[in-house]
């Protein structure tokens, strides 16, 4: 039996190990290393979610503990299990794990994907920030037209009660709260919710995929929203990929971004109304060259705002989408650009404002820039993400989070909201492909939501 260390919590990793090694006697798996997530270190993986190998569960500790613990569980494997981060960035870590003595691993589609009853259409992205979620939102709305049931499922972000958390179904705002979501959750689930369809998200896969084939409000169709730039959890009908302009060359040095890319049927390049000509060519080409086959669809992200007399002559703080400004490392997102197109004045640096939680932030992430993330894993980082909001000497707010900030914290300051939606530019377009996809996979779509 080999002692092994899963890389990473709360994401891929639970997955690798529930789908490879929970009742695998060849292997023990004796930690998972907590990363890119706040405060989960010191938990475990639940007993009740481990399996009978496991009957006291499974340590979650430190990442930066990882070589003293390598020798001190006496660690064959390592597992690589968490995404969005540069192959630099892969093979230090696996250097330092060779350097400690063990194997540094990683699994595939092969040993981890599970497979539907359903026909599943799957969306992934080469960086966090592309476009994924709306592109995912795009694709529904164009099924829906056509008269199919869709039920969305969304790459896994349980950061609570992991056994509470085993499957969760949002169907209504309302379940958001009972669910007890971050923003992060949140900016995810709710724009799916408003538009009237079901998306299922946790810990458990399998069991989440056998919940939504079985949805009381019926499915035809899975669609996989994926997180980060991760692969699939799922076996793919379609798969689409998402590239963004704005970061030429990423969809080539990205960790899993790069393998998303290469397994994709259709890649949306995203943003092309807002990134510069030389981008838009570089990703271009990068596609012919990874993915000759791929049918490629241009795409903007178009932007509206709820009162652009908000914005309009005055100095404006800017609120973007956490994940995209810490783990994709973007220096602006559709606030800003919304910002700019609708008149501000100035946009106002939040750092001097900072309070708590945010200000760690800035420090552990400090390229962010003159933006403010909506950081929300916790109460406590709410609590500061107001606070700052509302410290901060600016005439206006301008919020460019896929939620609406103001139904979980109080914003003190004139404030309006940014919309942004996939617009396919000519042809071919998103209905094209999943015409194809009907017709190959659910030929009789006329009866549908009788399957």
């Amino acid at each position: 039996m080999k002692n092994v260390i899963i890389i990473g919590a709360a994401g891929r990793d639970f997955h690798n190990f529930n789908t490879y090694f929970r009742d695998n006697r060849d292997y023990k798996v004796v930690a998972f290393t907590a990363a890119q997530i706040p405060d989960i270190e010191g938990r475990k993986y639940p007993a009740e979610l481990a399996g009978s190998l496991y009957p006291d569960g499974i340590q979650i500790v430190q990442e930066e503990d990882l070589s003293k613990l390598i020798k001190d569980l006496n660690v064959d494997d390592c597992v690589f299990s968490y995404s969005d981060v540069s192959y630099q960035f892969v093979m230090a870590l696996g250097a330092q794990v060779m350097a400690a003595g063990a194997n540094f691993v990683m699994l595939g589609p092969g040993d981890t994907q599970i497979k539907s009853t359903k026909p599943l259409v799957s969306v992934g992205a080469v960086r966090t920030g592309c476009g994924k979620s709306q592109t995912s939102r795009r694709i529904i709305e164009i099924l829906l037209e056509k008269g199919l049931k869709v039920v969305a499922i969304r790459h896994p972000m349980p950061y609570g009660d992991l056994v509470a958390q085993k499957v969760q179904r949002f169907a209504e705002l309302a379940d958001l709260e009972k669910h007890d979501c971050t923003i992060e959750e949140m900016e995810e689930y709710e724009p799916h919710i408003v538009r009237g369809n079901v998306i299922y998200a946790g810990v458990d896969y399998e069991a989440i995929l056998r919940a939504a084939e079985t949805d009381p409000d019926g499915c035809d169709v899975i669609l996989w929203d994926g997180g980060n730039n991760d692969f699939p959890f799922y076996e793919s009908d379609l798969h689409v990929t998402v590239v963004d302009p704005h970061r030429p060359g990423h969809e080539l040095t990205y960790f899993p971004g790069n393998t998303t890319l290469r397994m994709s049927d259709v890649v949306v390049i995203n943003k092309m109304d807002s990134a510069d000509a030389a981008g838009i060519e570089t990703v271009r080409r990068n596609i012919a060259s990874e993915v000759p086959g791929a049918i490629v669809i241009d795409c903007a992200s178009t932007l509206d705002v709820d009162d652009p007399a908000v914005i309009k002559g005055k100095k404006v703080l800017v609120v973007e989408d956490g994940p995209t400004l810490t783990h994709g490392g973007m220096k602006i997102g559709a606030g800003v650009v919304a910002a700019k197109k609708f008149g501000a004045a100035e946009i106002i640096d939040p750092r001097p404002y900072t309070v708590g939680r945010l200000s760690e932030t800035f420090e552990i992430y400090p390229d962010i820039g003159e933006v403010l993330p909506a950081m929300g894993y916790g109460e406590q980082q709410l609590r500061d993400l107001e606070a700052t909001i509302n410290n901060t000497e600016c005439e206006a707010v301008v919020i460019g989070t896929p939620i609406d900030l103001n139904r979980i914290i109080k914003i003190e300051k004139p404030n309006t909201r940014v919309y942004y939606n996939l617009q396919e530019i000519g042809r071919p377009d998103l209905g094209m492909v999943l015409d194809d996809f009907i017709s190959d996979k659910i030929p009789d779509a006329s009866n549908a939501g009788t399957f």
